[in-house]
């Protein structure tokens, strides 16, 4: 009795045509004079064909109080030091200091100008932090310090979850908190601080991530 012989099918291959470059989008005209205006008014964002800011977030000028009201106290003190120098070595018997308010400016001019530089710095880099929503995407500009800068891009259709806190009632009156983004996939979770009107932001983010998912155009 012999054995079945097996009968082998040769496996059918499809050829697949595809295009040298992908086929794009068609855009609107206002969606075009909108980009124009973004990339004008933001020239450092990285937008793509067709995207457009719908909000930039400021930050609360609150962060700032400390860093510039401690850098400005100090540099009050240095300059009335300065101007009553010879009053303050007289009423006090100090001894083995300066001689007199001409040498002891050059030591007090040099501690204005470090704690000026160093309000700048704070003030800079406060400033320089922003977070944008465009009709695509959320961008995080980091200012990480003087000369270190990073930015983050995190796509709507990632957008898992946006909410919003405010901590006492300082925030609450002062209407300021912060916004924290969770993205699908890898969880990571995204944190803005010191944001004005969060609750306003977080609800323009929400509808901009809903419409977005549901291929709706994406509007203030």
């Amino acid at each position: 009795m012999s054995e079945p012989v097996e009968q082998q099918s040769n496996p059918t291959v499809v050829h697949v045509a595809r295009p040298l470059e992908p086929e794009k989008p068609v855009l609107s005209a206002e969606a075009l004079r909108r980009h124009e205006r973004s990339k004008d008014v933001y020239p450092f964002l990285n937008l793509s064909e067709g995207e457009y800011v719908i909000s930039a977030v400021r930050r609360h000028p609150i962060g700032l109080v400390v860093p510039l009201g401690l850098g400005t106290l100090l540099i009050g003190i240095a300059l009335s030091i300065l101007f009553n120098y010879g009053a303050i070595v007289e009423t006090f018997s100090i001894t083995g200091g300066f001689a007199d308010a001409g040498a002891a400016a050059m030591p007090i001019w040099a501690f204005v100008a470090a704690i000026a530089f160093g309000m700048f710095v704070s003030w800079y880099v406060y400033t320089s932090n922003k977070f944008f929503l465009t009709n695509e995407s959320v961008i995080q500009e980091i200012q990480v310090s003087l000369f270190s800068r990073q930015e983050q891009t995190v796509s709507l259709s990632n957008i898992e979850d946006a909410s919003f806190t405010q901590h006492g009632i300082l925030q609450q009156i002062l209407n300021y908190g912060d916004i924290r983004l969770s993205t699908e996939g890898d969880e990571t979770t995204y944190r803005f601080s010191y944001v004005a009107e969060p609750k306003e932001h977080i609800a323009r983010l929400n509808n901009a991530v809903e419409a977005f998912k549901n291929g709706r155009p994406v509007d203030d």
